[in-house]
C-alpha cells in the first residue's frame, strides 16, 4: 500500500488553489429550475469537464433533453481494485429571497464565524459543489504524488437534481453499460457533527396515497340529515385513526413483513451520539415522542417504518360557519419504508384496509403518489467497514453509521437500474443552510473532506 502521508500533505499544499477552483465553479449561476439560467448550467458542465480533463480524466459533456450530464472516466493503477462511480450534482437552488442574503450569493468568500471557525459562503458551497469538489481535489492530490489513481473511477455529475432529475433515469437506462460499477459513492449527505463523520447505511423508502371517500351525492344540511346520513369525514377520520394501535404500531396486514430489528451494536453506537428525546423534539416545540413505544428517536426516524397523514380536508373550511355534512372527504397519507418492505404490497394492504371500513352505500377512490423501496447497505459490509476506518483515521471522533429518515432517489436508481449499492459519505452540517439564504460550508468540511476521500479511495482499493 502506498504511503498516504505525501498525498495528504499535497492536499494540504493544494488547499489555496483548490479553493480558487471551487470559487470559480461557485460563481457560475447554475440554477437548474429557472430556464433563464440554462446557459449557466451548461457553462458549469463545461467547466467541470475541462477541469477533469486537466487531471487526466476522459471527460465529456453529455446532452439530455434538459441540462447536460458530465461523465468522466479514469483508469486505476491496480487492475484488481474495484471500479467505483462517484455521483454529485452541479446545479443549485434559486437564491430567492435575495434581500435575506448578507452578500452576493454567487460571489463566494471565506468568513470568520462567531467562534473563530472559517466558513465558505455562497450558493452551492454545501449543496453540492463544495461536496463534489472534495472528491475531485482528492483525485488531483493523489495523482500529483502517484501519477495514477488507486482504483478505476467513473464520475457522474448531474445538472437537474434540484429540479426533480427528469433526465436522469432515461440517461442511466441509455448508458447503463458505461456507468455500471462495483458500487457508487454519493457525497450529498452530512456529518453527525463537526467532529464526527458519518456513513448513511439506510434510506427509507416511500409510498404515497390520496384517499377520497364519497357518501351522499351532494353536501347535506346537517339539521335535516344529521344522525341519519353517513358523514365521510367521520368515516375518514376513523379510518386514519385506526392505522395505529395504542403502542404506536401500524395495524395494516403484513405491514412489518421485511422489517428487521436494528442490531444491538448499532443501536448502542447511536446511544453514544447523545441525542435525547428532549433535544430532538424541543427544537420544534414538542416533548413527548410518538411512534412505537420503547424506541429511541434515532431508531424511530432512521430504522422504523411509518404511516403519516400529510393532509386532510372536506366540508366547509371558509370564513364563518356552514352547517353541512360534506359529500366527500379526502386525505393524503404517506408510508416511510425500511428493510425489504414491498411498496406495492404496502399500497395494496392500505387500500384493502380502507375498503373494509367503508359503508355499503359509500365509495372510495385512491390516487397513487409514487412508491420506492428502502435502501440498505449491510452494517457489516466490507465497503462500509473500510470507509468507516478511513474516516475515523481523519476526524477527531470515530465515524458513525447512521440511517436517514428521508430518501435520495439517485441511490434507488443506482440499485434498481445499475445493480449497485451506494456508499453515502458527505461532509455537510445541519446548520449549512442549504436551500436557504446565506448557505455556507465549513472550511474544515472542505479541507478534511478532500483528505477523507484520499483515505477512502486507498482503503477501497486495498
Amino acid at each position: 500500500m502506498p504511503d498516504l502521508m505525501p498525498v495528504l500533505a499535497r492536499a494540504d499544499q493544494n488547499l489555496p488553489s483548490s479553493l480558487d477552483k471551487l470559487f470559480d465553479l461557485l460563481r457560475i449561476k447554475s440554477i437548474s429550475t429557472d430556464p433563464a439560467y440554462k446557459g449557466d448550467c451548461r457553462k458549469a458542465a463545461v467547466w467541470l469537464v475541462e477541469y477533469l480533463q486537466s487531471l487526466g480524466f476522459d471527460a465529456s459533456v453529455r446532452d439530455t433533453p434538459g441540462h447536460p450530464m458530465v461523465v468522466a472516466h479514469h483508469a486505476g493503477a491496480n487492475p484488481s481494485a474495484p471500479h467505483v462511480l462517484f455521483y454529485g450534482h452541479y446545479d443549485v437552488q434559486p437564491v430567492d429571497p435575495i434581500e435575506l442574503w448578507d452578500n452576493d450569493p454567487f460571489e463566494p468568500s471565506i468568513k470568520d464565524a462567531a467562534d473563530g471557525r472559517k466558513i465558505l459562503t455562497g450558493r452551492g458551497t454545501a449543496d453540492d459543489k463544495g461536496q463534489l469538489m472534495t472528491f475531485v481535489e482528492a483525485c488531483r492530490a493523489y495523482k500529483d504524488i502517484n501519477g495514477a489513481l488507486p482504483c478505476r473511477i467513473t464520475i457522474l455529475f448531474e445538472g437537474e437534481e434540484e429540479s426533480g432529475s427528469p433526465s436522469l433515469k432515461p440517461f442511466l437506462e441509455a448508458n447503463a453499460a458505461e456507468l455500471k460499477a462495483d458500487y457508487a459513492l454519493v457525497c450529498d449527505t452530512s456529518m453527525w457533527d463537526r467532529d464526527t463523520p458519518a456513513i448513511a447505511a439506510a434510506l427509507r423508502g416511500l409510498v404515497g396515497e390520496e384517499v377520497v371517500i364519497t357518501a351522499a351525492d351532494r353536501d347535506l344540511h346537517s339539521g335535516l340529515f344529521g344522525g341519519a346520513a353517513a358523514n365521510p369525514i367521520h368515516i375518514l377520520t376513523s379510518v386514519l385513526a385506526g392505522l395505529h394501535d395504542d403502542t404506536g404500531r401500524i395495524t395494516l396486514d403484513g405491514f412489518y413483513d421485511g422489517v428487521e430489528e436494528t442490531p444491538e451494536n448499532i443501536k448502542a453506537s447511536w446511544e453514544t451520539l447523545g441525542l435525547t428525546t428532549e433535544g430532538f423534539l424541543g427544537d420544534v416545540g414538542l416533548s413527548v415522542p410518538s411512534g412505537e413505544k420503547g424506541r429511541s428517536v434515532l431508531e424511530l426516524t432512521w430504522a422504523r417504518p411509518t404511516a403519516e397523514v400529510n393532509g386532510i380536508w372536506g366540508g366547509y373550511t371558509g370564513e364563518g360557519f356552514k352547517t353541512v355534512i360534506a359529500a366527500k372527504a379526502s386525505a393524503k397519507v404517506s408510508f416511510r419504508l425500511v428493510g425489504t418492505q414491498d411498496p406495492a404490497a404496502i399500497r395494496d394492504s392500505f387500500r384493502a384496509y380502507v375498503r373494509s371500513k367503508i359503508p355499503a352505500d359509500c365509495s372510495v377512490e385512491f390516487h397513487p403518489h409514487g412508491g420506492s423501496p428502502a435502501i440498505h447497505l449491510s452494517y457489516d459490509s466490507p465497503v462500509l467497514t473500510k470507509a468507516k476506518t478511513a474516516l475515523s483515521d481523519e476526524w477527531p471522533k470515530p465515524a458513525v453509521v447512521i440511517g436517514m429518515g428521508g430518501s435520495i432517489p439517485i441511490v434507488g436508481d443506482f440499485q434498481k437500474m445499475l445493480g449497485m449499492e451506494s456508499l453515502l459519505v458527505g461532509f455537510g452540517l445541519a446548520d449549512d443552510r442549504i436551500h436557504s439564504p446565506n448557505e455556507k460550508y465549513e472550511l474544515t468540511s472542505y479541507h478534511k473532506g478532500i483528505r477523507s476521500w484520499i483515505r477512502i479511495m486507498e482503503a477501497l482499493a486495498a
